[in-house]
């Protein structure tokens, strides 16, 4: 697998993040909960699309890792 540096999710986690409130316009921070017990924090989500994580320069797992994903709006440093 390469370096993902964006990762864009699939319709059944959209629909999932639809039902969440938008951290600001257009995008969520979110915790990622994958599937191996990790649990990754700050994940901004722009319309579907996981575009950053703070702290990481990719994106450490795959949509196929994921278990569930909660909106945090914790986007502190």
């Amino acid at each position: 697998m390469g370096v993902l540096r964006m990762l864009r999710l699939s319709a059944n986690w959209v629909d999932t993040l639809v039902s969440q409130p938008e951290t600001g316009m257009g995008y969520q921070v979110a915790s990622v909960y994958l599937k191996d017990g990790r649990q990754i924090d700050r994940v901004v989500i722009v319309d579907g699309v996981i575009t950053s994580i703070s702290g990481c320069s990719a994106i450490p797992f795959t949509e196929d890792d994921i278990s569930r994903i909660v909106v945090t709006h914790d986007s502190r440093v």
